[in-house]
Formats: C-alpha cells, structure tokens, sequence
C-alpha cells in the first residue's frame, strides 16, 4: 500500500471530500465515484453513467462485487444529488422525486461504510452567480441515522473466502473491470 493511500474510514471519507472538491474545481461535477481499501491497496471505480435506473442499479452491484472480489475493509461512495428536506413541523412529499422539487438543494454526498459504522458526509455545493463551483457549504448530518438505499451496505456482510473472492474477480473480468483497472493511476486519482 501506497503510505500516502487513506487507511481507515475516517481518512477514506477525508480523501473522497478532497477527491470531489478537486472534481468540482476541475470539471465542475464529481464523476459518480466508488472508493475502497482492499489488502491490495486503493481500488478506484468509476462507472461509464449513470442515465437510468439500470445504469444505476450496475454501479452498485459492480461496487458490492469489487468489494466482494478484493476483500474491500472500508469503502466510500461519492455521488452528487440532489436533496430535498422537510420543512418544520412538515412531512416529506415522497411523491416528488428530488431532481423535479423547486427547493431542491445541491449536494455531493460522501457514504462510507467498514464492518460495524457507518458514515455520511453532505457537501452542500455552492455557486457562484455565474454558476460555477465556488465551494462546500456546512451541512449538519448529525440528524441522520444514516443512509438507505442501492447505494448503501456495499460491504459484504462477511468476509470472502479466497473461493469466492476467485469467482467475484473472474464475473467482474468478463465486464472489464479488472484489478489493474480499479488501481488509481497516476493523473487519474
């Protein structure tokens, strides 16, 4: 392992919020991005898109087999949302999704999860007028018992045997998605 690679949750999520602002600073928009600590050192996925539900529902089956593949101990997911909030004293509209709510709010969400903790950060995006990235907001996520969803308990529930660490790695090869493709390349990290 790289001694400048994260290695724990807390300086995985560091890494994943320095990751997205640089994004954000760079390409103005953070790529959809799977983080994970593996014995192999840092694995580093990327999906083509993320256009429909199918497309979505790949990228985290991909992230839960890679981690599954490679003995992943910490993983972090990095994603932009948008996020919609209750107002006091008011139910959420379930009915609304997000994307189409008028007071919608922009954020790069960052969940991290290891064996027994779980994590969330909310990066509120702030724009300049001409809506360009100018930083992160604070946001209290203390509120939050945590996150639900495709995106959430990526880690297997148990540690992977060399067995099934085998066939987790040869399925993500015959999708191209191999070890020397999740490790972080230099200008790519």
């Amino acid at each position: 392992m790289n001694p400048k690679e994260p290695t724990d949750l807390d300086t995985l999520a560091a890494y994943a919020e320095g990751y997205a602002e640089f994004a954000m600073k760079n390409i103005g928009r953070v790529p959809p991005t799977m983080l994970a600590i593996s014995p192999e050192g840092l694995l580093h996925f990327i999906p083509e898109s993320l256009e429909d539900e199918r497309a979505k529902n790949d990228f985290a089956n991909i992230g839960r087999l890679i981690c599954a593949a490679f003995g992943a101990t910490y993983m972090v997911m990095i994603l932009e949302s948008w996020v919609t909030m209750a107002k006091p004293g008011k139910e959420l509209d379930m009915d609304e999704p997000p994307s189409e709510a008028f007071d919608r709010e922009e954020f790069v969400v960052v969940m991290g999860e290891t064996i027994g903790r779980k994590t969330q950060r909310f990066l509120p995006i702030l724009r300049t007028d001409g809506g360009g990235f100018f930083g992160f907001g604070e946001f209290d996520a203390s509120k939050f018992d945590g996150i639900e969803g495709r995106f959430a308990g990526m880690l297997p529930p148990n540690e992977t045997t060399p067995e099934m660490r085998a066939v987790a790695q040869a399925l993500l090869a015959t999708m191209g998605v191999t070890r020397d493709a999740l490790l972080p390349k230099l200008g790519n990290n």
